[in-house]
């Protein structure tokens, strides 16, 4: 296993330096999904909720999530993102609304605790729009689910979802 790299020699919390490293071309996708209950679901579904556009909120929330990841996420780096997505399945069969979270950068280190970030952020979203409504929704397997560019090369998933 490789050593964590967000500690120094003392054993205390450091950013790492990334600045003799290249500039490649990086993208993360990042999933997760909220479970609600039936009447929760054709609410999200038919934009029927009194908050509004559910998913329409925790779209831009998400996509906002990202751009602010290194102000909640300590040792994460500011990034310039050159796009970020965020995409929901409506999954009837499970009543879960699946989100898929995509970014994108030009940069010297990747951005996957952004896509992370963005999947959980509209997770939370559509929690907070839909509380009223059901208290025990629940939020689960967010994960990373590929990520291409940089030193340490791509990564696909390999698990299940």
């Amino acid at each position: 296993m490789a050593d964590f790299s967000h500690f120094n020699e003392d054993g205390r919390a450091t950013m790492v330096d990334v600045g003799g490293k290249n500039v490649t071309e990086r993208k993360a996708v990042a999933v997760g999904r909220i479970l609600v209950n039936e009447q929760c679901f054709q609410m999200i579904k038919t934009g029927g909720h009194k908050k509004g556009d559910v998913l329409g909120t925790a779209q831009i929330a998400g996509i906002m999530a990202a751009k602010k990841t290194p102000d909640i996420i300590p040792m994460c780096h500011p990034i310039m993102i050159t796009g970020a997505n965020i995409r929901f399945n409506l999954n009837e069969e499970d009543l879960a609304v699946e989100i898929e979270a995509t970014v994108k950068c030009s940069g010297v280190t990747g951005v996957e605790m952004e896509a992370l970030t963005a999947a959980s952020a509209a997770a939370l979203t559509i929690y907070d729009m839909c509380k009223a409504v059901q208290k025990d929704m629940v939020i689960d397997q967010i994960h990373l689910v590929s990520k291409s560019g940089g030193k340490s090369g791509d990564f696909v998933w390999g698990g299940d979802k």
